[in-house]
């Protein structure tokens, strides 16, 4: 017998045998029998993955012919109304002149048309917002000079601006939604007067400063000094949006120009950090607003509105009372480790610049969600004719350590912004005008005292009905909120109270050894002997805050410049030195609280 045969090979491979005495004639019957014949002896998961291949195929085929439809319809896709529509001279960057050495060696931006007149000086402000196609153009124009389609504005495609007029608040408040048509009464723009001795000054200072924050720091938070070196907070390149309005109104434009490009290139918010709400909302978000207003670059408003969809986590708490701190990356919001409590100052402080962002993006929630926080506190228990606790619980909305009230660390711009909400508004929210007005007759009964031998006015804190002739250094700010409301129609002994105690923050500096003021001082109540008014108790490029106000000699340098330095002090000081009382006016401009100044809303 013989063994049975060995199974055969597998193959790689489907044979098909035709049949005995038929011959291929070539046909197109013959052809579609075979080809029939041979789809049958597939199986049916061959049949099923050759249909899909197919299919997608097919899809793929149709979504290019879409997109190159869409190519060939672009150069032609501005229509003879959009041209119609654009201003004859529209508001562009300043073209930086060629740095010395570019920190991130990038090419500059494309060659714009300017203007004829260049003086050293702050360019025309723009003081309209941009009309929609204006805004269109100018984000196409980005897009071309960048040369690829950033993620920001693929993730956060631009959306219809909104018009100069009104804001999207509540009815009850007295404003009315945007409106596209509505536009604020142009202001007639003049030649900047050239700057000043003094003003020159402080333009060295900044330069000073600026090249420090270049060579040591350049894209990070703060810059180190005296270790010529940089320290971060929150990896946000702090100091450099916090400049970008000085360098606008100093008329920089080659270091505008380069902040710019690190702007556009380096600046991305996706990263797993934890910012401070009030913070980032003062420097970045109010820093990116001013910049977008002044220069009308809508890449500064692009990225405002990322960061500020990345803040709003913040806000979802069972009071609506917002944590301090959101992860931008995550989106996960918290309060510090140590409480559940945020201080009142910092959720009554980003104001300004959330409304500011819904009108200009016409997205509410912005606006809704801040407001939603004045309203709350404008109606909680535990005031004292108008002062206002420094915390405030998140879970339950309430105030917590009652009976502790200053107008210094955090309580200070509660104040400051009731006012400036009220300006930017256009004068119509009178519930922010009466809280105000209310809050500055509690400091003058409760706060207020004259020290010895020189009797100046201060403003001191009280503790559980117990008075403290203790005055922060950031209570100055009181004085310049005074006036402001007394610019703005307030009664006139506002001005009078402010004239007071603007001598006595001039004082609490000019007593000091150094010339500089301590950030706590205790004045005194009676009168003693050689004493003073004010007790203290307890070449690289860029300044350094110091630590002993009392030795000239040995200061004590804290190898700190603060990002405010560049955006706040040095902008005010070249303001206050201008002879031109037009620039960035009082009654065009308000200004947050970190010095970034943001336009006064028309009337309706």
């Amino acid at each position: 017998m013989y063994a049975p045969a060995p199974p055969a090979p597998p193959r790689d491979f489907i044979s098909v045998t035709l049949s005995l005495g038929q011959s291929d004639d070539g046909s197109k019957s013959r052809r579609r029998r075979s080809c029939w014949r041979k789809w049958k002896q597939l199986s049916r998961l061959q049949r099923n993955v050759i249909l899909l291949l197919l299919a997608f195929l097919m899809l793929c085929g149709l979504l290019s012919y879409i997109s190159v439809a869409d190519q060939w319809k672009a150069p032609n896709g501005r229509s003879a109304e959009e041209q119609k529509m654009r201003p004859a001279n529209p508001p562009v960057l300043p073209a930086p002149r060629k740095a010395d050495a570019n920190p991130e060696d990038v090419p500059g931006l494309l060659p714009q048309t300017t203007r004829r007149h260049f003086h050293r000086g702050p360019p025309h402000l723009q003081i309209r917002a941009p009309n929609k196609d204006l805004e269109d153009r100018r984000q196409d124009d980005a897009q071309r000079r960048e040369g690829v389609a950033d993620d920001t504005q693929e993730d956060h495609p631009h959306r219809t601006l909104v018009s100069w007029r009104g804001a999207v608040i509540e009815p009850d408040q007295g404003t009315e939604l945007p409106s596209r048509k509505a536009e604020a009464p142009t202001r007639t723009q003049k030649q900047p007067a050239p700057p000043n001795e003094r003003q020159k000054a402080v333009i060295d200072a900044f330069r000073h400063a600026w090249a420090g924050y270049r060579k040591f720091a350049w894209g990070h938070d703060e810059l180190k000094p005296v270790s010529m070196s940089f320290s971060e907070w929150f990896g946000l390149g702090l100091t450099l949006i916090d400049s970008l309005d000085t360098m606008w109104i100093l008329g920089l434009k080659k270091e505008f120009g380069e902040a710019r490009r690190w702007v556009s290139k380096k600046l991305r918010f996706q990263k797993d950090v934890d910012v401070n709400l009030f913070e980032s909302t003062i420097r970045v978000l109010g820093g990116l607003l001013s910049a977008y207003h002044l220069s009308g670059d809508a890449l500064f408003l692009q990225r405002a509105e990322d960061f500020g969809n990345r803040l709003m986590p913040a806000f979802q708490t069972p009071s609506k009372i917002p944590y301090s701190d959101v992860n931008i990356g995550t989106g996960v919001a918290h309060p510090p480790r140590w409480t559940s409590d945020s201080t009142v100052a910092e959720v009554t402080s980003i104001q300004l610049e959330f409304r500011e962002l819904s009108r200009l993006t016409g997205v509410k929630k912005f606006q809704e969600a801040a407001e939603e926080v004045t309203r709350r506190v404008h109606s909680l228990s535990g005031k004292k004719d108008g002062l206002v606790p420094m915390f405030i619980n998140t879970h339950s909305g309430l105030f917590t350590h009652l009976g502790v009230f200053t107008l210094g660390a955090r309580a200070d711009s509660y104040y400051e912004y009731l006012l400036k909400q009220w300006i930017q508004g256009g004068k119509k929210e009178t519930q922010l005008l009466d809280d105000y007005l209310e809050a500055v007759e509690g400091i003058k009964r409760h706060l207020l005292r004259k020290s010895e031998p020189s009797k100046l006015t201060f403003v001191g804190e009280l503790t559980h009905g117990r008075f403290s002739a203790k005055m922060d250094h950031l209570v100055c700010f009181l004085p310049g909120t005074l006036a402001l409301g007394a610019h703005h129609g307030l009664p006139a002994d506002h001005m009078e109270l402010a004239r007071a105690l603007m001598d006595t923050c001039y004082q609490m500096n000019s007593q000091m050894e150094t010339g500089l003021s301590p950030e706590i001082v205790h004045f005194n109540l009676y009168p003693q002997k050689a004493q003073k008014d004010v007790q203290v108790k307890v070449p690289s490029g860029g300044y350094s805050s110091i630590s002993n106000v009392q030795d000239p000699h040995n200061p004590q340098p804290r190898d700190k410049m603060e990002s405010f330095f560049l955006g706040e002090t040095l902008k005010y000081l070249y303001l206050l030195f201008s002879d031109d009382t037009d620039l960035l006016s009082l009654d065009a401009y308000v200004f947050n609280t970190e010095a970034h100044p943001l336009p006064i809303w028309a009337p309706a």
